[in-house]
């Protein structure tokens, strides 16, 4: 059974399954779904797009260089059949896969490791900005229980004026 590679979107093609499109020169095209085939049909650059393996690799959210990429490689030279190397081969393609999710899971922690600290820095900046919507600043002054332990937020005293004015 041979899985074929998207031309456009990089993703698997089974056997049964995808359009495939000959050019003039023979160069050969194989695509998932109609989606694939209409993009290429209207001479979108597979970079540009956002959806596809390309655009992801381009931007660095998915792993580029990777020796277990080798492996994935069509090769069309034949080979005399083997028990004992397709049996070997089996029980590497299956290390080979763990090997690459637990690359491809360490890529991905290490991208979003930034990501946290931004949304932190984030939300402290909107309580710091609207805290007085969340409690009088009297209140948090009486009960220190009621604040948040990790983020100190200042209130102005200008703030604090204008709500002891509303609160009377």
């Amino acid at each position: 059974m041979r899985l074929e590679k998207c031309w456009f979107c990089s993703s698997t093609i089974y056997p049964g399954h995808g359009i495939q499109f000959v050019r003039n020169d023979a160069k050969i095209f194989r695509f998932c779904r109609s989606k694939c085939h209409k993009n290429f049909k209207m001479k979108r650059n597979p970079r540009k797009v956002k959806w596809t393996k390309a655009y992801r690799r381009l931007q660095g959210k998915d792993m580029t260089q990777d020796s277990t990429f080798e492996f994935e490689r069509k090769r069309n030279r034949p080979e005399r059949y083997d028990r004992n190397l397709a049996e070997n081969t089996l029980k590497a393609i299956k290390k080979i896969d763990k090997v690459r999710v637990d690359r491809e899971a360490r890529h991905h922690t290490l991208r979003m490791k930034g990501k946290k600290a931004k949304e932190q820095r984030e939300a402290a900046k909107e309580l710091e900005q609207s805290i007085h919507m969340v409690k009088a600043p009297a209140v948090l002054q009486q009960e220190p229980s009621l604040t948040l332990p990790k983020i100190k937020v200042k209130v102005s005293q200008q703030q604090s004026e204008e709500n002891h004015a509303m609160e009377e």
